[in-house]
């Protein structure tokens, strides 16, 4: 224990229930522990706001305690529609963009094999993703891809009239009734949409389709464990129920009856805002596991789509070690000092692999001969994080026992939670996006859209 902390033992380690842990130590040297110490009761005024419903963004907090609120016939209903695009699709299709994409592929990004796409003897199907974007090259070259293959689509949109997904929708529900005839496709497409209204939910209905629900109080960004990233992850085989367990876990550690000094989520938050206020503008994600790289997409959206608006937030960015070591590493390590670094890291691989001895030693590597690789990988992040911290950037670490659905459950949910919070002490609406529209607004002006004849009008004149 830190003499005279104020956080007693968690200067040096929180352990959550013994699993995923978190170390905020190395970033003391930057911030006192008084001044973090001193958000308690902001941070846990915040997380009563979420919890009695009275701060911004109220009618978005469906998220809180969906983890408990899910029960076994839900996710039998959504493990039983897996296994049937499972049982007859080579490919499903998950279409949307934002938060209706990003947490379904951050998990089976992580969990799968780095080669998956390079299998032939498959249990699932493949997962792909279309509506993220609107690159003709991209949803041509899927197209040609689906051809002649047995192809399930899973379409995610509220309204069904967002850009992006809407067109790559319409696309693939064509290509989808062209191969395999309007019947059969039918029983091909799960519709995640809202209850009563919207495009998607309309032609849902008319045709038949097996459909999910996005309940009006979740935002995308926050909608991993809803439908929205559970039925994805369930066809690609994976263990959705470990996923939910390791949730409800963090849910119950991060409530609204656990003290500040016992609450990971107001820790984090705290800490992130003292920083901020000190100066520290960007938040750095860093992983030092390949199979993380959209774990740290899917939390750029959360903080960045959170926090980004009246003019404050916090720039969230990511990066992979050691790879971008050998592109990022020179700026972080000696660029301006307007950073702070969180690196998560994994205890443990699944596998284990071996650095042979090789008798000529032309590389100079023998004396790492009889390591595992990821010993190895271990001495880069710590030697990362020493030579961060000495070159001025904070260090916050937190890391995973294994990598597997339990965890990941509990770091998602530590990390909507801590956002809600960080974004109540910040003083915005962490549930609102307003600023995505303006970009929404000027391509439908250029496109002519009907309705927006004086837009149209306006901008044209403006080029």
């Amino acid at each position: 224990m830190l003499q005279n902390s104020p956080f007693g033992e968690f200067t040096r380690l929180y352990y959550f229930m013994q699993h995923i842990k978190l170390s905020i130590d190395k970033a003391f040297g930057f911030v006192s522990e008084q001044a973090v110490a001193n958000y308690k009761n902001q941070v846990t005024d915040a997380n009563a706001a979420l919890h009695n419903g009275k701060g911004k963004g109220s009618d978005f907090l469906g998220w809180l305690n969906l983890p408990t609120s899910i029960d076994e016939a839900h996710l039998a209903d959504i493990e039983n529609t897996a296994k049937i695009l499972r049982e007859n699709c080579e490919v499903v299709v998950v279409i949307g963009i934002g938060g209706s994409y990003l947490g379904a592929k951050a998990v089976i990004d992580a969990l799968s094999n780095s080669f998956d796409w390079l299998q032939t003897e498959r249990k699932s199907p493949v997962v792909v993703y279309a509506g993220q974007n609107i690159g003709e090259d991209y949803l041509y070259e899927l197209q040609e891809l689906l051809k002649n293959k047995k192809f399930g689509i899973i379409s995610i949109s509220k309204s069904g009239t967002t850009t992006e997904p809407a067109l790559a929708f319409r696309l693939l529900k064509t290509q989808l009734e062209e191969q395999q005839g309007k019947e059969a496709a039918k029983k091909l497409i799960v519709a995640v949409t809202d209850k009563a209204r919207g495009a998607l939910r309309t032609l849902a209905t008319q045709e038949g389709f097996k459909t999910y629900v996005i309940e009006d109080n979740i935002g995308g960004r926050y909608s991993v464990l809803s439908p929205v990233g559970l039925l994805p992850i369930a066809v690609a085989g994976f263990d959705i129920r470990q996923l939910v367990a390791g949730a409800v876990t963090m849910e119950k550690l991060c409530g609204v009856e656990t003290a500040f000094e016992e609450n990971p989520a107001a820790q984090y938050a705290a800490l992130r805002n003292e920083l901020y206020k000190s100066g520290k503008k960007i938040e750095i994600l860093a992983n030092f596991h390949p199979k993380l790289h959209y774990i740290g997409e899917w939390w750029k959206q959360l903080y960045g789509e959170s926090e980004g608006k009246e003019n404050k937030g916090i720039f969230p960015a990511a990066v992979d070690f050691t790879t971008d070591l050998h592109s990022m590493g020179q700026w972080i390590q000696e660029g301006e000092r307007n950073i702070f670094e969180t690196v998560i890291s994994v205890n443990e691989p699944n596998y284990t692999k071996i650095f042979p001895y090789d008798e000529a030693d032309l590389d100079g590597l023998n004396f790492l001969s009889g390591k595992r690789v990821d010993e190895v990988n271990k001495m880069a992040e710590l030697g990362t994080m020493i030579a961060h911290i000495d070159g001025g950037v904070p260090n916050l670490k937190i890391e995973l026992p294994k990598l597997n659905e339990y965890y990941l459950g509990e770091l998602l949910y530590f990390f909507e939670k801590a956002c809600g919070i960080s974004g109540y002490v910040l003083g915005v609406n962490p549930f609102d996006q307003p600023g995505v529209e303006a970009y929404k607004k000027n391509m439908f002006a250029l496109l002519d859209k009907p309705g927006y004849e004086a837009e149209t009008k306006a901008i044209k004149a403006r080029l």
